[in-house]
């Protein structure tokens, strides 16, 4: 089993604690970027596992390469060129104050990346799985025709190709909405992950009876909503989406549905209730998701996977899911105490 994933991975930079922008005099400095967190998790549930972007010749690059290289990331075939590393910074948000992002990657090296600059014959050798995200087509045009030209590389070859929608409002900026461009790239998956905006902003298709205030989110929902993106998307087997509740900034409840064409399966629901860094949440999902699909006999002990990991995501501070199989089964099994391991 070997997956791949393709993106772009940034420089993030986070105010310490709880403090607001205006407040910080410094930052921690870490590394992340959707697809790059999917293979994280991938990488510490022993699942190989290769991550494809374009990075620039600089000190700052060559210690993102390290970084992903710890965790067992390969990046033999990330592509070198361009002039900078994008940036993100982050302020944590609590209780009644929600969190934020201020994106710095115009012109980042992946931002300027054309097709034909990586060789996907190449990449997809012994490959069986290649994941993108609908972060990558809302960087730039250019960044969206290399993700088409990946897909329909990896179609040609009969390799599983799973996306997560991720509308991000502040990255779509080139001239193009989200819908004209993600149609034909959603066309090539056959997996798809999102949740109530994604559906709603990037296709128009409107879940009915969801309330997100307060907590409270009706999985049968989104039953419809699978339907149609199956309708619309007919190469699609799968369609999954993550129900958060947000309570406050720190109490979230977290839960997901699979919906396989027949019927809607549901994980239990988990109570976050002292939210350590959500960022990454949603990927740790899918990294979970696909170590699930790939490991277990059924859907539903795949979802209930998918769910616990990224139950324990929300514990850890950073963009990537360092957890292992093991605490994630105990998390399954209903191990939440949280006892010291001696």
């Amino acid at each position: 089993m070997k997956v791949v994933t393709f993106g772009e991975i940034m420089l993030r930079l986070a105010t310490p604690g709880y403090l607001r922008f205006a407040q910080c005099t410094e930052f921690s400095a870490t590394f992340g970027g959707g697809e790059a967190n999917v293979a994280v998790s991938l990488a510490h549930f022993g699942i190989p596992v290769d991550f494809v972007t374009r990075l620039p010749e600089n000190d700052i690059a060559q210690a993102c390469l390290m970084d992903l290289r710890k965790y067992g990331v390969n990046t033999n075939n990330i592509v070198r060129g361009g002039d900078r590393l994008g940036i993100y910074f982050l302020e944590t948000g609590a209780v009644s104050r929600g969190s934020k992002v201020i994106y710095d990657r115009a012109h980042s090296a992946v931002s300027e990346i054309k097709p034909g600059m990586i060789n996907w014959d190449i990449v997809f050798e012994g490959a069986n799985w290649f994941h993108w995200t609908g972060i990558t087509p809302a960087i730039s045009q250019g960044a969206a025709d290399v993700c088409l030209e990946a897909i329909q590389k990896a179609n040609e070859k009969g390799i599983i190709v799973s996306c997560d929608l991720n509308y991000r409002k502040n990255l779509w900026k080139y001239g193009k909405k989200a819908g004209e461009v993600m149609s034909a790239l959603v066309a090539g998956t056959d997996i798809i992950l999102g949740n109530e905006e994604d559906a709603q902003m990037v296709f128009d298709i409107q879940p009915e009876g969801v309330d997100i205030v307060g907590g409270h989110l009706h999985a049968a929902a989104y039953e419809s909503v699978s339907k149609q993106i199956m309708t619309r998307f007919p190469r699609c087997k799968k369609v999954i989406t993550t129900l958060r509740g947000s309570v406050n900034a720190n109490h979230n409840s977290w839960a997901g549905v699979l919906w396989d064409g027949e019927k809607l399966i549901e994980s239990s629901t988990y109570q976050i209730t002292h939210i350590v860094d959500r960022v990454g949440g949603g990927d740790s999902f899918m990294g979970g998701l696909i170590y699930g699909l790939v490991t277990y006999p059924n859907d539903q002990q795949a979802l209930n996977f998918a769910v616990a990991a990224s139950c324990l995501k929300h514990t850890i501070y950073g963009d990537y899911n360092q957890v292992s199989v093991d605490e994630v089964e105990k998390l399954i099994a209903g191990d939440a105490s949280g006892r010291v391991a001696r």
